[in-house]
């Protein structure tokens, strides 16, 4: 089950028990990954418990999708991590066009304009105040964008599987 399924409820604060809850992991795994990820960082209250806000849940559903459907290692799914935080494309090696970057097959195409949604939305919704408007109404276009682009993908692929039959 992809993160994107997992219904995260409308609050501000949730406590270690409703993260794992939501991510379907143990405490003492939630916590090893805050060791390893320094994305996935709680604020603690004055109690010393840990409160996790809404962006802690998704980072969590991500790096349990990374991990465990995707089959990423700690390092390599750290290293994509940090790559889709800052918006990075990884080189996959050189095209025609000669800019570094492969052309992929279309079912590689409509996963990676998912991924690049989804990391948009989460961009969108971890937001902590530090985007401009500016910002936050590119990143609804890209996201927009990301989302029509999925859709003809799917067209394409849809019908290239009927003229086939």
């Amino acid at each position: 089950m992809s993160h994107s399924a997992v219904a995260i409820p409308e609050k501000l604060f949730f406590k270690i028990g409703e993260v794992c809850e939501l991510a379907g992991v143990q405490a003492h795994v939630l916590r090893y990954w805050e060791s390893e990820f320094p994305m996935l960082a709680p604020q603690k209250n004055r109690a010393g418990q840990r409160v996790y806000r809404k962006r802690d849940v998704e980072m969590a559903l991500r790096i349990k999708e990374l991990l465990y459907e995707d089959q990423y290692t700690i390092a390599g799914a750290k290293k994509r991590l940090t790559n889709d935080l800052r918006g990075g494309k990884a080189k996959t090696g050189t095209n025609e066009g000669g800019d570094g970057y492969t052309s992929l097959p279309l079912a590689n195409e409509r996963s990676a304009a998912q991924r690049l949604s989804r990391v948009a939305n989460a961009r969108l919704a971890s937001s902590d105040g530090t985007k401009t408007a500016e910002d936050r109404n590119a990143l609804r276009r890209l996201a927009s964008e990301l989302r029509e682009l999925l859709s003809m993908l799917e067209k394409e692929s849809q019908a290239s599987t009927s003229s086939k039959e």
